[in-house]
């Protein structure tokens, strides 16, 4: 990224940047909307720090790289970012590629704040090198898990593609569902054909049916097919990994689209730093900002706020986890241990299940909160 001037009475940037390497799915089979909204957040994050002085004068610069949802492309990555200087990594959206990505920066010693990916266990074993924003997909499924309950579903579907990040949902719904009288009973996806799923979902007994697969393939197909099934009328349709939360969602489904019940992380309202980066968010993107964004801004504000603190020297970051306090534009954010993860975690993001209003697509609606 280009350092842009500083504006008329704030202190010059200059002397050797404070490098930060970057991980986004910008290009396809990526969710590459997803990507672009991670990105504007650290952009627009990098540009304030710099316009408030950067780092103790020198300017704060963003090697970004494309992971294309490519775990092996990702570890090269860290290793090119590694070689660079870069103080530390962030981002990455997608679990598996996190993963991937959280196991090259520990064995190389370099700090990584995973933005949004929420795959429990990011490292095989404790590290104290990778931190996380996002919740875990445990914290954030049980939630939907409750949420699905309460609105008297208790024979649940799942669409669920072969995927370490899809079956482990499907273990956190069946483990939490099951003790409060809940089924999961899972659909074969091996060829998934939307017509297939329709006859396997009407044979299923189910009253929803939650889609654990690709965005835009094959899950726009398969909702288009159900909403046009007179058998599965009435039917809820759920996407807990947030496929709808993104305009092209709406775009390609329109009404289909709508009540589809998803998880996102932000809060029911914004405080005034969150207002104010939405607006600005809004204005970059062309277009309503996902809670994607609002991870990508609060990873450099937290990277920022350390670096002032203790430097670009790799391990003071890693030993700073700890004692992080920021404001960040969903809460002040905070990293402790958290049972099954092996890494530093806020504990927690505020979470919400939404869903798009079928009276106004796009429009969003609060279901339920955690």
């Amino acid at each position: 990224m280009n350092t842009p001037p500083s504006p008329t009475g704030v202190e010059r940037t200059d002397g050797p940047s404070v490098l930060i390497g970057v991980l986004a799915p910008l290009t396809r089979p990526g969710w590459a909307e997803a990507g672009r909204h991670l990105l504007a957040g650290f952009e627009l994050a990098a540009e304030e720090v710099n316009a408030d002085g950067g780092i103790a004068g020198r300017p704060l610069q963003l090697v970004v790289r494309d992971t294309a949802a490519d775990p092996r492309r990702a570890a090269a990555a860290v290793d090119e970012l590694a070689g660079l200087g870069v103080a530390a990594l962030a981002g990455e959206y997608h679990s598996v590629v996190a993963r991937a990505a959280a196991a090259r920066a520990d064995a190389l010693g370099l700090p990584f704040l995973c933005s949004s990916a929420v795959l429990d266990a990011l490292t095989e074993q404790p590290t104290e090198w990778v931190a996380r924003l996002a919740p875990t997909q445990s914290h954030g499924w049980r939630i939907y898990a409750d949420f699905l309950l309460g609105a008297g579903h208790s024979r649940i579907a799942v669409a669920a593609e072969p995927s370490v990040y899809w079956a482990s949902g499907v273990g956190v719904l069946r483990d939490h569902l099951a003790p409060r009288g809940g089924t999961v009973v899972e659909l074969d996806m091996s060829a998934p054909d939307p017509t297939a799923v329709c006859d396997a979902l009407a044979r299923s007994g189910a009253s929803a049916v939650l889609l654990l697969t690709g965005h835009p393939e094959p899950a726009v197909p398969i909702v288009a097919a159900v909403r046009r099934d007179p058998r599965l009328a009435g039917i809820t349709i759920g996407a807990p990994a947030g496929q709808p939360e993104f305009p092209a969602w709406a775009a390609s489904l329109g009404e289909d689209g709508a009540a589809v019940p998803f998880l996102r992380y932000l809060p029911e309202r914004f405080g005034p730093l969150g207002t104010r980066v939405g607006a600005a968010l809004r204005e970059r993107l062309a277009e309503a900002p996902s809670f994607v964004a609002f991870e990508g801004y609060d990873t450099v504000a937290v990277l920022a706020d350390v670096l002032r603190s203790h430097g670009a020297d790799r391990a003071a970051i890693a030993r700073s986890w700890p004692e992080v306090a920021v404001e960040g534009t969903r809460g002040e954010i905070r990293f402790s241990r958290t049972p099954g993860t092996g890494i530093r975690q806020w504990v927690w993001p505020p979470v919400q299940v939404v869903d798009r209003d079928p009276a106004d697509p796009g429009r969003f609606r609060v279901l339920h909160t955690g």
